[in-house]
């Protein structure tokens, strides 16, 4: 697995003493995060512990109570309305369904926002559309509509979707959520291709250890007692860590270990 982009690197994504919260309810406090070109940056962590309300965060798509959330530097919800605007055309997503519109095909869902965010004519977005799909292990899939294929290749296709307009950070809700063990693995591997040889940077939410242990390169535990980032780094070295706080420790072993 290659490494990480050196420190030196400005971080593609940070946060500064973020705090997350539903009313006078505080689901997370003083969360600090840095993700730089070319990591895969697992949010880990129990039920109820906040990762998908911090995804949502991240993607600009929910307010923090406090703190910052920075891309390049730039102070995303400090930052107008325009310049919140352009930094959002520089990710992409996908949720745990796939989110597809069953009514289109799968070349016409890839190419859905490549017909609202550019000027490119109907051969150009159906040509970029077969491109997105093949990076994603769909050549020859285009005309074939969500329900004709398997949950695993509406993953894929969902992912085809999020790269279609070349993000800078792609953000993954439970990507294995609801595949088999088969197609899960196959899926991480394409994440494993895609950060290589495109060299995406990817913010994924998962519970699953498989999922985990093979793509992670950096990420971070969230407690949900303490309602706070409990331990840092490559989820193998928090395994190995004997510093590594217990709740971190008992999810990653799931108590065995």
């Amino acid at each position: 697995m290659n490494s990480p982009s050196p420190p030196s690197e400005a971080p593609r994504l940070s946060t500064r003493d973020l705090t997350v919260a539903y009313g006078d309810y505080v689901l997370m406090r003083d969360v600090n995060l840095d993700v730089r070109k070319g990591d895969i940056f697992l949010i880990m962590g129990g039920s109820g512990c906040g990762k998908s309300t911090l995804l949502r965060v991240l993607m600009g798509l929910k307010a923090p109570s406090r703190g910052r959330v920075l891309y390049g530097g730039q102070d995303f919800w400090n930052a107008g309305e325009d310049i919140r605007r352009g930094l959002m055309r520089g990710i992409g997503v996908l949720f745990q369904s796939g989110a597809l519109w069953s009514s289109m095909t799968l070349a016409e869902n890839v190419g859905l926002p490549l017909q609202q965010y550019t000027d490119l004519g109907d051969e150009e977005i159906r040509e970029l559309a077969s491109l997105k799909l093949a990076l994603a292990g769909l050549a020859g899939f285009e005309d074939y509509y969500p329900s004709e294929i398997s949950g695993g290749m509406r993953k894929r296709a969902g992912l085809a979707r999020a790269l279609a307009l070349d993000p800078d950070v792609l953000f993954l809700d439970e990507p294995s959520a609801g595949l088999d063990p088969v197609s899960s693995r196959l899926l991480d591997d394409l994440i494993l291709e895609l950060r290589d040889t495109l060299g995406t940077t990817f913010v994924i939410v998962s519970h699953e250890l498989a999922s985990i242990f093979a793509i992670a390169s950096n990420g971070i535990f969230l407690d949900a007692a303490t309602r706070t980032v409990m331990a840092r780094g490559n989820p193998r070295d928090m395994l190995n860590d004997p510093a590594t706080a217990p709740s971190a420790r008992k999810f990653l072993t799931r108590g065995e270990g």
